[in-house]
């Protein structure tokens, strides 16, 4: 897929952080050009436009850059997944695993209500724990993920086969071999 090849190719890949042996996939150089954030932009509202969805839920932090835009672009209302301690409100909370450590996400008990059709947006998908706890807090409020959307997938992880095994749909643009 060109448009695949042509984001790809605009990920800066930023060796040892946030420590050793992690290969950082930075997705601010596609970001900042507006040609290829446009390009970004457009390939995830081509594909959802049409899909019968309530809200764009996106996690944090790189998943509300994204999310946030195509919410806009779809005109449907945005609902951010925040890490721990970062909403004023009563949350929900899920504990998850990282490839480098754990943490929480939290979600704010009415950010959609039962029935919710939502797009679940990060930044990439590599063990696959943000998007699961992000799933089941949404669950837990009684929405439905119609799918999982992430700019970035790194299969060697496996957090796409993860994904799969719960049954969530995918959407990924590009992949990076290797970590």
């Amino acid at each position: 897929m060109l448009d695949a090849n042509y984001i790809r190719d605009r990920i800066r890949t930023v060796p040892d952080w946030p420590q050793p042996g992690v290969q950082f996939r930075d997705i601010t150089p596609l970001l900042q050009d507006r040609k290829s954030f446009r390009v970004l932009v457009d390939i995830f509202v081509h594909r959802y436009m049409d899909q019968q969805l309530d809200v764009v839920a996106g996690i944090d932090a790189r998943g509300f850059i994204l999310g946030a835009v195509v919410a806009y672009e779809l005109n449907l209302g945005f609902v951010p997944i925040r890490k721990k301690g970062k909403l004023p409100f009563q949350t929900v909370s899920e504990d998850y695993e990282l490839e480098y450590g754990s943490a929480t996400v939290e979600l704010h008990a009415d950010a959609c209500k039962s029935g919710d059709r939502v797009l679940l947006i990060d930044d990439l998908i590599a063990t696959g724990g943000t998007l699961l706890a992000a799933n089941r807090l949404l669950n837990r409020l009684g929405a439905q993920v119609v799918e999982a959307a992430v700019i970035v997938d790194l299969p060697e992880l496996g957090g796409s086969r993860l994904i799969a095994q719960e049954q969530i749909p995918l959407f990924t643009v590009c992949q990076f071999d290797g970590h």
